[in-house]
């Protein structure tokens, strides 16, 4: 088969597996950058050069034409072969597809993604809003069960880009929400699923689905514990010569308090505290405001300024939940709180957003002092020029104005 270009991806990302599936059934094939390390090269120069955004998958061809998003790049491939058919053989076909597609997009795996984002520990978990996406997954599944009933595929009588998108989004579903008998409350959907995964042409590229008899339930992640020091053993108290038939309980000191190491940093001159104050007191931008304030009293030596992305915005939806989310991590770094400083927001909109913001810390390792948040692998951290190169982000995060990739503020938190 021809090779049409490169796909950026990971080997188990499923929209990038929808692609795949689009090009084995058009007759073609995409290369894979064997050396391609996400979360690293798609925060190059040179990657952000060609997909602004920095998602994958991402898609560059022979002559230098590139993409990003999932479904623009297999509707392209698909478009590259009409005689597969995987756009439909007419106007209103293919209106069809773009449909269901759609209804997959918006209706489906809003439901999905949070349920496993929360079960996996990616987002702050909430039984309230587990049982609230679990309750509202049902309907859309009924009406995909009651249109499959009939029929095999979702348009047509031949397979299209609609099915591949059925056969890469139910995946998470089948894997980590539902069990047998929710499973068997929509027998159609999971036909045609299954009809999907094991087109002989596809099989090896989805691989098996490990479908779970009972769904999952949230397990909270394991507190790793720190080796505290032995207490000394005490000295036995003598006995009282009237009291020599009774046993005295041995006087066991109290356990030593252990010492955070932030704590043996050298002194800095900058103080936190003064600093979180004046954010709080002053108009950030502009003469005598916060910003004005930290550069002149900044110590670049005792504490060091991050960016702070939240690495699956794809899970983001709602975009009070994405705020709610962000607070929660500054709950869980509670522990820290005398070492740092934030400001955190949400930008874009439902469905389309991204957590970006700022910390400041004690030290220069960010680890030592948010790792006591479960959670804190979910975030990418970034040491910044706060004074030159990134100093135009730095200040948006403070005054809440940031705008990225044409992803305006929309909410926001500080910890203080």
């Amino acid at each position: 088969m021809a090779s049409i270009g490169t796909l950026y991806m990971t080997p188990v990302m499923a929209s990038a597996k929808k692609i795949k599936a689009a090009a084995v059934l058009s007759g073609l094939s995409v290369d894979h950058p064997a050396s391609y390390v996400h979360y690293e090269d798609n925060k190059k120069p040179e990657f952000l050069a060609k997909f602004a955004s920095g998602k994958i998958p991402a898609f560059e061809d022979p002559e230098g034409f590139t993409l990003f998003e999932g479904t623009a790049i297999a509707r392209y491939v698909a478009a590259l072969a009409p005689n597969a058919g995987l756009l439909g053989h007419s106007l209103k076909e293919s209106a069809l597809i773009d449909q269901w597609i759609s209804y997959y997009q918006t209706e489906i795996l809003p439901n999905i993604r949070p349920i496993a984002g929360m079960l996996a520990h990616r987002l702050p978990y909430s039984k309230a809003l587990e049982t609230h996406y679990r309750e509202l997954l049902p309907r859309p599944l009924g009406v995909l069960d009651k249109h499959l009933s009939t029929r095999t595929y979702l348009v047509g009588e031949r397979i299209t880009l609609a099915d591949l998108e059925a056969g890469s989004a139910l995946v998470m579903m089948y894997e980590q929400i539902i069990g047998k008998e929710q499973r068997e409350q929509f027998p159609h959907v999971l036909r045609h699923y299954e009809t999907i995964r094991n087109h002989p042409k596809l099989k090896d590229i989805w691989g098996p689905t490990e479908y779970i008899d009972v769904q999952k339930a949230y397990t909270p992640p394991a507190k790793t514990k720190e080796a505290k020091p032995a207490a000394p053993k005490a000295a036995a108290a003598p006995k009282k010569k009237d009291d020599a038939d009774e046993e005295d309980e041995p006087l066991v000191p109290a356990e030593p308090k252990v010492k955070n190491p932030l704590d043996d940093l050298p002194k800095s001159n900058f103080n936190l505290e003064d600093w979180k104050r004046a954010y709080s007191n002053m108009d950030t931008r502009g003469s005598g405001g916060a910003l004005e304030w930290f550069y002149e009293k900044f110590d670049p030596e005792g504490f060091s300024v991050w960016r702070v992305d939240f690495k699956y915005p794809e899970e983001l939806t709602q975009v009070f939940m994405s705020s709610n989310q962000i607070g929660g991590f500054f709950n869980r770094l509670e522990g820290s709180r005398k070492y740092l400083f934030g400001s955190v927001g949400v930008l874009g909109a439902a469905n389309d957003s991204k957590i970006s913001g700022v910390f400041i810390l004690r030290g220069q390792d960010h680890k030592a002092v948010v790792d006591c948040a479960p959670d804190w692998e979910s975030y990418e951290f970034k040491k910044l020029d706060y004074a030159g190169a990134d100093k135009e982000f730095f200040e948006a995060a403070l005054a809440w104005d940031l705008e990225l990739d044409g992803k305006k503020w929309a909410d926001g938190k500080a910890v203080s």
